[in-house]
C-alpha cells in the first residue's frame, strides 16, 4: 500500500514562493504540492508553474490561484500543510493568514534559512532591509562600487520579479541595456537592474535561483565575489558571508514588527540607519535602541541618502506631481520618498493630488491602497499599467513632474510636461564605513587582488 503524500499549498507572491518549492519540495516524493496562491502583484494568478520548471513529479505543473480564495482551497484541494511564503507584511498580517489556515484545518508554516538557503562557491555579500523603500539598491551600488574600486569583479543577483513567462525566465543575464527590453522588463524590473549595467556590472535573476547562482559564478565577464540583492524585506537566498540589513528610521519600530524584515535584522553582521540626514532624531534613537536590544553583536553603520536633481530649476517655485517608486508607497507604506525631500529641498511651491486624475489600473492601485496620499506611484507591471502611468501623468494638472524613480521613466513613456529627475545614494557618515568592512572582507577571503 502506498503512503499518502502530504498535500501543500504554497502561499506567495511569484518570488520566495517559487524558491521555497525548488529548494525544499521539487524533489521530495513524500509531499504534494497541489497549488500556489499569488497576492501583492497584480495579474499573477490564473498563471501555473509550469512542468519545465516543476520537475518530474508535477508533469502538469501547479496552479497558482489568488490568495483571496485560500479558505475555500484548503478544503476544496485537501491540504495539509500551508506555507507562508512572501514579505514585507506586518506580523499581524502572517498571523491572520495562519489563522485562515488553521481555521480551514490545515497546518501553517514558514520556512526558515537552514534548507533555503543555496551555498555558493564565492564569498557572497547579501544585502536585505526591514522594508522596502529603506535604502536596499542604493547600499548594493555602494557595495559594489567599493568592491570594484578594489578590482574584483562582482556580479550581482536579484530577488526574483518573474512576472513574464516562466520558462523564459528561469536565468536571466543582465549585462547591456538592451537585455532588459530581450527580457521584456516591466519597470519594477529595470528599476533594479539598470543601475548595475549602466555601473558596469553584470546582474542574474529569474526564477530558479540555484541555476542562476551556477550561471553568476561562472560569468563569462568572471566573478570574485556575487552579490545578493535583496527584495521586499526578504532574506537572502543565498548563504552569506557577510550579510547587510538596512533600516529606516522614518519607520521607526518596522524593523521589530514585520516578516521577515526582523529575521533580516537579527541575523545581519552589518545594520545600516539610513536616510539619517532627513529623519528625526527620536526616531533614528529607536531604531538604533531596537538594534541594540536584539542584534548587539551588528556593525551599525550611520549613513545619509544623499539626493540630486537633474534640473531644479524645473521645480523652484513650482506646483509639482512627484512620482515615486511603486513597491515603496504601496505595500511598503512610505508616506515620503525622495521625490517629495528633493522637491522640497529646490524650493517646490506645494504637491499636486494626482487622484483626481488617475485612470484604469492606476485608478485600481489607489483603491487597493488608498493611504498611499498624493504621491503617484510609478507602476509598470504590464503595458496597459503604463499606458494608463502615462495618461495619469499627463492629465495631472502640474506645473512640473519630479520622477524619483530608479530608472529615467521619461525613457518608457511621454511626459508632456516639464521634467526632471531625482538621483539618490548611500553615502556613510564617518565610522564603521563600508570600505573599512569590505576591505576587512576581502583580507578573510583573500580577495586583495
Amino acid at each position: 500500500m502506498s503512503r499518502k503524500r502530504t498535500n501543500v499549498l504554497i502561499i506567495g507572491a511569484a518570488g520566495r514562493d517559487f524558491h521555497n518549492f525548488n529548494t525544499v519540495y521539487r524533489e521530495d516524493d513524500s509531499m504534494n504540492v497541489v497549488a500556489f496562491t499569488a497576492a501583492q502583484i497584480p495579474d499573477i494568478e490564473g498563471r501555473k508553474y509550469p512542468a519545465e520548471l516543476a520537475g518530474k513529479l508535477y508533469p502538469k505543473g501547479i496552479p497558482i490561484y489568488a490568495e483571496s480564495e485560500l479558505s475555500k482551497l484548503i478544503p476544496s484541494l485537501d491540504v495539509d500543510e500551508c506555507v507562508f511564503s512572501y514579505s514585507d507584511v506586518p506580523n499581524q498580517h502572517v498571523m491572520t493568514v495562519g489563522a485562515v489556515c488553521t481555521a480551514a484545518g490545515a497546518n501553517f508554516k514558514i520556512l526558515g534559512t537552514k534548507h533555503t538557503q543555496v551555498k555558493s562557491k564565492k564569498p557572497v555579500v547579501s544585502v536585505g532591509a526591514v522594508r522596502t523603500g529603506a535604502g536596499k539598491s542604493q547600499t548594493s551600488r555602494r557595495i559594489v562600487e567599493i568592491l570594484m574600486a578594489k578590482g574584483l569583479k562582482v556580479v550581482a543577483v536579484r530577488h526574483p520579479m518573474p512576472y513574464g513567462n516562466l520558462v523564459a525566465q528561469k536565468v536571466q543575464r543582465f549585462a547591456e541595456i538592451a537585455d532588459l527590453k530581450k527580457h521584456k522588463c516591466t519597470i519594477e524590473e529595470m528599476e533594479e537592474y539598470e543601475p548595475h549595467v549602466v555601473r558596469g556590472n553584470v546582474i542574474y535573476a529569474g526564477v530558479d535561483y540555484e541555476a542562476i547562482l551556477r550561471a553568476a559564478e561562472d560569468d563569462p565577464k568572471g566573478c570574485d565575489v556575487v552579490l545578493w540583492d535583496g527584495g521586499n524585506n526578504d532574506f537572502s537566498f543565498f548563504v552569506s558571508d557577510l550579510h547587510c540589513c538596512v533600516v529606516d528610521p522614518h519607520r521607526p519600530g518596522h524593523e521589530l514588527s514585520y516578516y521577515p524584515g526582523a529575521a533580516n535584522l537579527r541575523s545581519a553582521d552589518v545594520a545600516v540607519i539610513n536616510k539619517i540626514d532627513s529623519a528625526n532624531w527620536a526616531d533614528i534613537q529607536t531604531v538604533r535602541q531596537n538594534i541594540a536590544a536584539v542584534n548587539p553583536k551588528a556593525i551599525v553603520i550611520d549613513a545619509a541618502s544623499t539626493l540630486t536633481m537633474d534640473n531644479p530649476a524645473v521645480v523652484k517655485g513650482k506646483n509639482v506631481l512627484v512620482v515615486e517608486d511603486g513597491p515603496t508607497l504601496t505595500h511598503g507604506e512610505m508616506k515620503i520618498g525622495a521625490g517629495v525631500v528633493a522637491a522640497q529641498k529646490y524650493g517646490a511651491a506645494g504637491f499636486v493630488d494626482p487622484r483626481p486624475y488617475t485612470v484604469g489600473r492606476i485608478s485600481e492601485t489607489f483603491r487597493i491602497y488608498p493611504n498611499i496620499g498624493v504621491l503617484l506611484p510609478a507602476m509598470g507591471y504590464g503595458s496597459k499599467q503604463l499606458k494608463d502611468l502615462e495618461t495619469t501623468i499627463n492629465k495631472t494638472k502640474c506645473d512640473a513632474v519630479v520622477v524619483a524613480t530608479p530608472i529615467d521613466l521619461g525613457r518608457l513613456i511621454r511626459i508632456d510636461k516639464p521634467h526632471t529627475r531625482v538621483h539618490y545614494n548611500l553615502q556613510e557618515i564617518g565610522s564603521p564605513n563600508f570600505d573599512e568592512i569590505l576591505s576587512d572582507f576581502c583580507k578573510r577571503h583573500k580577495l586583495t587582488k
